[in-house]
């Protein structure tokens, strides 16, 4: 637990980070599989190409900003490598060769030397020192209360969205729904207080800024991806998961739609990947096990495949249950630290299959969308 008010506020912006990260990260798998059908179990590779290449490239002294965007693009080219040769094949294939090729990367560039600067580092040693974004940041009470404008403007846009799904779900007699938005609105206030706080407390949390980046470009990927998903492209993409041999007889190019879907999706995952460089200020190639990939695979089931807002509520439910059962678990089951995780871990997949049998679209996805045993 912690003492004071401050350790409270900065474990908060952590979780604020790691939920926009993930969220990020959920997002690009839902491109890829909510909307496409592509079955990626090997997500974290492009992550962990994302990541690296952020890191590498800064450690060369090139600016964040342009390093962040490479190593999104050579996560794209990832995507492309794995779809040339596996998307004209079945979907298993593509399961197969996705868990395969992220446990490759991992590998490689855990017994692979990587040059750090003048030097070479093995990387078991993992890759430390490197360049973060605002490090340096001191900002004046102007610049601050930007900080805070700009934070208000992202959170009361998705107040608006949460308004909106709430008076919608009134109207249809959904009173649940009602319910659920005014819980995730007081809870949602209560976060927001406390990221204005750091945010205007800056030099007592440096992760603020951070944070603030992560959200906002969190919000920015969102709202493109929700104007591509509506587009006629995405509705080639829906069109291409239900059945593309119905999408081939009506004259669209079902690889090349698909390959961008996979690229797309990589990009994103890539893009999630720098800031969890940044966040972690060290890495590893143990950070980028398997299991991240199917933490993003629970909370896209969890929100709803094909939901891009349902990823974000899977994302704020998972980070919620992990914050909560940390601190109220111990006190309650005797078990030490690396059962107590393994109990967590096991309680979440309880969760999943009891909703998998009784919502099986997840809690915002529509049955008729299900593409779960397609």
């Amino acid at each position: 637990m912690f003492d004071n008010l401050s350790g409270w506020v900065g474990y908060l912006v952590f979780l604020a980070i790691s939920t926009a990260i993930f969220a990020l990260f959920g997002l690009g798998l839902n491109l890829q599989w909510g909307f496409t059908g592509l079955i990626n179990f090997g997500h974290v590779a492009f992550m962990t190409v994302g990541a690296y290449t952020t890191v590498l490239l800064s450690l060369q002294g090139v600016p964040l900003i342009v390093a962040g965007f490479v190593g999104a693009g050579v996560a794209a080219l990832l995507g492309l490598l794995i779809g040339i040769s596996t998307l004209r094949l079945r979907e298993d294939y593509l399961a197969i060769v996705t868990i395969g090729v992220s446990e490759l990367i991992r590998l490689v560039v855990n017994n692979q030397d990587l040059p750090t600067g003048n030097t070479f580092t093995p990387g078991a040693f993992g890759l430390q020192g490197y360049p973060l974004p605002l490090s340096n940041f001191a900002p004046n009470l102007v610049v601050r209360l930007g900080m805070i404008g700009l934070l208000t403007l992202v959170t009361g846009l998705c107040y608006w969205q949460l308004w909106r799904w709430a008076r919608k779900g009134y109207k249809g007699k959904k009173i649940s729904r009602l319910v659920v938005g005014i819980v995730a609105a007081l809870l949602g206030l209560a976060l927001y207080g406390a990221l204005v706080v750091a945010l205007y407390d800056y030099a007592n949390h440096e992760k603020a800024g951070l944070m603030l980046l992560s959200v906002v470009v969190l919000a920015i990927v969102f709202w493109r991806l929700e104007s591509l998903v509506r587009s006629p492209w995405g509705r080639v993409l829906k069109a291409i998961r239900e059945d593309e041999e119905v999408a081939k007889a009506l004259g669209k190019n079902v690889f090349w739609y698909k390959l961008q879907s996979l690229m797309l999706g990589g990009a994103i995952a890539g893009i999630s990947g720098a800031l969890y460089a940044w966040q972690l200020t060290t890495i590893y190639p143990d950070n980028f096990q398997p299991q991240i990939t199917f933490d993003a695979w629970t909370m896209v089931i969890l929100g709803g495949a094909s939901n891009n807002v349902g990823t974000l509520l899977g994302a704020v439910i998972y980070f919620a249950y992990d914050a909560i059962t940390r601190f109220v678990l111990p006190a309650i089951i005797p078990l030490d630290e690396a059962r107590l995780g393994a109990f967590r871990i096991m309680v979440i997949g309880l969760i999943l299959m009891l909703l998998m049998v009784w919502r099986p679209q997840g809690i915002l996805g529509k049955k008729a969308e299900l593409t779960l045993g397609r």
